[in-house]
């Protein structure tokens, strides 16, 4: 690799590492940690549907299904997540966030989205001039 595409990585990482740490201070404003924002994103985001099964959840934060038992524990006693047991299949829990939640996804969601765009462009430029050089 070139000088040019090692600066070029390590601006990309840079920019993401921004934009994470942005997202952890929020998160903790609001008294959360940064794993239960991702756990509300990732439940609240879920592709088709508005709840994630522990299981899921584990997956999607790269995480042990125990240490997603622990963030629903919590989410759950702050008042920002629920559980029930599916009706199809009681073995499985399903986790969607309750209007609490769902409001304080909101709030932080609008700064990431305030971030990206501030953000976004300096990462296009820099995917689009890395894919360039191969």
């Amino acid at each position: 690799m070139s000088k040019s595409e090692y600066e070029k990585l390590a601006g990309f990482r840079y920019a993401l590492r921004q934009f994470m740490s942005l997202g952890e201070k929020e998160a903790r404003a609001l008294g959360l940690s940064p794993q239960q924002h991702q756990a509300m994103l990732a439940t609240q985001g879920y592709h088709g549907r508005d709840y994630v099964t522990v299981g899921e959840l584990a997956e999607m934060l790269q995480i042990r299904h125990h240490s997603a038992v622990g963030l629903v524990d919590r989410l759950e006693a702050q008042g920002l997540a629920r559980r029930r047991v599916d009706g199809g299949d009681r073995r499985r829990v399903l986790v969607s966030l309750t209007p609490e939640g769902l409001a304080m996804l909101e709030q932080l969601s609008a700064c990431h989205r305030d971030e990206l765009k501030r953000v976004g462009r300096h990462l296009n430029d820099l995917i689009e001039s890395f894919t360039r050089s191969e």
